[in-house]
């Protein structure tokens, strides 16, 4: 008996196609335990009679002669062949031709393109059918044109290759730069939709017409293009054609109805668009199938068994670009309120049909103030213009009360030292702004925690749990229909906003995912995911991937205290790890972050390049930098004191050699004294955009 069959996911079932005869016994499923990863589903046949929306399949409408079946996806049955039953056809095609005509409503993107490489422009293909011209992009000027057809260069043979977006285009002096996607990784899905990751970024120069410009111009020009290297290297970027990862699922779900029919840029918000200012050129053309946004931050997820019930467990992390930057060059606040390393954090698990979400946020200490790299290990802290602390405080809290409501701030930094003076500063400045809806607690986490007491965080639990209580979670039904809202935000603050922030914000997110659970019947009552071991292992996996991703983001390294977050508790291989790491963010943060923020600024329209603006003053710097290379002078030390060595082995034959050492020596004490005098002129600092 021949059966031509097909199968796919669609609104939580899976739907079955068969063409002849009679229903084959359902295959048993089976699902990964213990935290692993399950991929994406892949998709079904192209022969087969279904069509893609949302990268979900539906059956195709058709005259033949079909039955249709539905499978619930759902675990919550110990007996699978059960959940097999039948539904009616006419409901199966007129929910079919519903979704059909919302995806037609809506703009579609390119997601996949060939790149044609002639000698004066760029062509780009969409082979997707998402597009039926091509985008021209002159290499002379970098202007941009909707044409019909490829040019004809006869013999010459262009260079073809597959591109996956256009993340923007970038003017300089004299020449405009693309930026295209040359390779992703699916990471999984997102209600649904594929999730990708930036693999690999090109920088492709439209700048012939340098060849016309001034050699100051021409050199500019050089110097500026070289900080776009570091584009090609930007860490964390993902995306997806089909749902707006910028919007936490509760702003999403308020919005669905008055922002379906638009392209995805114009759903997103401007915050976490990393590549908002790159887009600008796109959106003027209006090349809407074009235009991609991209989110800096981490994507992470698993799936694993609670008992008999399977668990899908979420995490994103959306990067604010609006004090975007590395880790001593951005510190503190700017004067309209907006932070340094602001990151929104959400949480998703799904489970029996219902979806949760809980989001948190991190930013630095809300006011004015700079720890500028000097040579030193823990270079001093600088309030600046303390007098309008509060003021900037307000407008901090103003802006996230309008975006989340209620805000609860969790300040861990010490009570003393250098850190003492920041807490001092923001408690005074919140003691004004205090009331029902702004509240403030501070927990000194070394004090309390030490380096291994981490599960002190209690302590901070029980002050906090009555505003987490009240002001709850987003959740959705089976329906899709919603039943909580989330009503408030905990904001949690260190120094960094890395190590220390990371293993509280685990500890809030595991305390809230385990009241979700309960709440859906997962977990019984006073029950915790400790009990479930593989569920459990795979959780803090999952925020300790979460932490190294900001991490590196900010300061080049991956979160300390990660082992904690990672295994539940301190270990050697852990304190030896953040040892090198808190060496290798010395020597970033010294030595190669100056350079990386300048082409941060420069890819966020922090700093605009025009020819009037005396660029030449901004790179150049001061004549007393031309003198002060690090390694020249590390080199010269370093040879003076092996010199004073020798010549002081020598001077028990000649009294002269005694002179000579302390001449040696003293030369090598005034070079180091001199280091640490001009310690910032020695250190790789930035030289466009100074806040």
């Amino acid at each position: 008996m021949r059966i031509e069959s097909g199968a796919a996911c669609w609104r939580g079932t899976v739907v079955c196609h068969y063409k002849v005869v009679k229903f084959p016994a359902p295959a048993t499923t089976t699902t990964t335990t213990g935290g692993a990863r399950s991929p994406p589903p892949p998709p079904p046949p192209s022969d087969l009679p279904f069509r893609s929306f949302r990268n979900r399949y539906i059956p195709r409408p058709s005259n033949g002669r079909r039955h249709f079946l539905r499978i619930s996806t759902s675990r919550a049955s110990s007996l699978p062949h059960k959940a097999l039953r039948s539904i009616p056809k006419t409901r199966v095609l007129a929910e079919s031709r519903a979704m059909e005509k919302e995806q037609e409503l809506q703009p579609k993107l390119c997601t996949k393109m060939r790149l044609w490489e002639f000698s004066d422009q760029y062509m780009i293909e969409a082979i997707d059918g998402a597009s039926n011209s091509y985008l021209m992009i002159s290499r002379v000027d970098g202007s941009l044109k909707s044409v019909d057809e490829l040019p004809d260069y006869g013999a010459t043979s262009p260079r073809i290759r597959n591109i996956f977006g256009l993340i923007g285009m970038l003017k300089l002096v004299a020449g405009t730069y693309a930026l295209v996607i040359t390779n992703r990784e699916c990471v999984g899905s997102h209600f649904g939709y594929p999730i990708f990751k930036v693999s690999s970024l090109q920088i492709l120069p439209c700048n012939q017409a340098v060849s016309s410009s001034t050699a100051e111009q021409n050199k500019l020009e050089s110097e500026l293009k070289g900080l776009l290297s570091a584009a090609e290297k930007t860490p964390g970027l993902y995306f997806s054609y089909e749902i707006d990862l910028t919007l936490s699922l509760q702003r999403s779900h308020g919005s669905r109805y008055e922002s379906k029919n638009l392209p995805l840029w114009r759903q997103a918000d401007p915050r976490f668009l990393w590549n908002n200012y790159m887009l600008e050129v796109l959106i003027d053309n209006k090349l809407d199938p074009y235009i991609l946004p991209v989110i800096q931050g981490s994507y992470q997820s698993f799936q694993a068994n609670i008992g008999k019930q399977i668990v899908d467990v979420i995490l994103i992390a959306r990067r604010c670009t609006r004090r975007t930057g590395t880790r001593m060059w951005r510190r503190g606040a700017d004067a309209e309120g907006y932070t340094a390393n602001f990151v929104e954090t959400e949480q998703i698990v799904q489970c029996n049909g219902f979806t949760a979400s809980f989001v948190q946020v991190r930013g630095s200490i809300p006011f004015l103030w700079k720890q500028i790299v000097d040579l030193t290990y823990k270079p001093s802290f600088e309030i600046v213009r303390p007098e309008e602390a509060p003021q900037v405080v307000q407008r901090h809290f103003l802006d996230l009360r309008r975006t989340y409501g209620s805000v609860l701030a969790v300040d861990l930094v010490n009570k003393h030292g250098g850190e003492g003076r920041l807490n001092q500063v923001f408690a005074n400045a919140m003691q004004k702004i205090a009331s029902d809806e702004i509240r403030y607690v501070h927990f000194d986490f070394h004090r309390i925690c030490g380096h291994i007491h981490f599960e002190r965080l209690s302590l901070l639990y029980d002050q906090i749990v009555d505003f987490l209580k009240s002001h709850r979670y987003f959740l959705l039904d089976v329906k899709g229909e919603k039943l909580e809202e989330q009503q408030g935000i905990v904001r949690t603050n260190c120094i960094d906003c890395l190590d220390r922030t990371n293993v509280t914000q685990s500890m809030i997110g595991r305390r809230i995912l385990e009241s979700q659970l309960q709440r859906m019947g997962i977990l019984g009552n006073g029950e915790t995911i400790d009990n479930h071991v593989g569920f459990d292992e795979s959780f803090k996996i999952l925020w300790a991937d979460h932490g190294d991703d900001i991490s590196i983001q900010y300061s080049g390294t991956a979160a300390l205290k990660g082992d904690f977050v990672r295994h539940g508790k301190r270990t050697i291989n852990g304190v030896i790890g953040d040892g090198c790491n808190a060496l290798l963010r010395y020597y970033l943060n010294n030595f190669c972050d100056g350079t990386k923020q300048d082409a941060i600024d420069l890819l966020h329209g922090h700093y605009i390049v025009a020819v009037s603006r005396g660029l030449t003053s901004s790179l150049k710097g001061e004549a007393m930098e031309a003198w002060t290379s690090f390694p020249l002078a590390s080199a010269l030390a370093l040879t003076g004191m092996m010199l004073a060595t020798m010549s002081l082995r020598q001077a028990q034959h000649d009294w002269r050699h005694l002179l000579l050492s302390a001449v040696w020596a003293g030369l090598s004490l005034g070079i180091m004294a001199f280091m640490k005098a001009n310690g910032r002129k020695f250190c790789n600092r930035p030289r466009l955009h100074k806040p």
